[in-house]
């Protein structure tokens, strides 16, 4: 995967790192470290230039949470009860903790958005909450792009600074990366033990 990224950004330039990010914020599993950091090198050798770089990175980031901002939108509130009436005695979820959790994201959503815009997987996932709480787009928009920003340029920056050593910096991403799937697999792990008590006492 990581040639075939990196062949269509040198070959596309700008729009290949557009392209790029947009899938892999669609896509979670194409690493945006790999696309970034890549980018920052390509600034050493190329025509290529950060700000430039920082541009299109940030814009094909900001589609692709668009994207799935939207798919959010479709799977409102109302749509989610339907789900619950039908399914909720075996998922174990009612009406009302649906509703915590709206009212929960609505007033803190929008912090929420621009931390998890610099985590690995959530990064991608967290707009999708967002479309459904019907958070109003413009203030998406604007903390999708500063926490995007952010992530973007600390790997840009990184791999420029790095030129042909660039991939030595996946090896901490990695580690950094790892190190939330393992807390997120924990939760899961939490979520299903805590599932099953409840499912025992009932």
């Amino acid at each position: 995967m990581k040639n075939w990224i990196t062949d269509t950004m040198e070959q596309f330039g700008y729009f290949g790192i557009f392209l790029m990010i947009a899938l892999e914020n669609l896509f979670p599993p194409i690493p945006s470290e790999v696309i970034l950091t890549f980018g920052g090198f390509m600034t050493t050798n190329s025509e290529l230039t950060i700000p430039g770089v920082l541009l299109a990175a940030t814009a094909g980031s900001v589609l692709g949470a668009t994207i799935l901002y939207g798919l959010g939108r479709l799977l409102d509130i109302e749509r989610l009860e339907k789900i619950v009436e039908r399914w909720g005695h075996i998922l174990r979820i009612k009406k009302d903790e649906i509703h915590k959790a709206n009212a929960w994201f609505a007033k803190y959503g929008y912090w929420t958005i621009l931390f998890c815009r610099m985590i690995p997987l959530i990064r991608s996932l967290i707009s999708i909450p967002a479309g459904i709480s019907h958070m109003k787009f413009w203030l998406f928009f604007i903390f999708t792009t500063i926490g995007t920003s952010i992530w973007n340029f600390i790997l840009i920056f990184l791999g420029a600074k790095l030129g042909e050593s660039w991939e030595n910096i996946l090896q901490v991403i990695d580690i950094y990366s790892n190190t939330v799937y393992v807390l997120i697999g924990l939760g899961i792990l939490i979520f299903l033990i805590l599932f099953i008590r409840k499912l025992r006492k009932s």
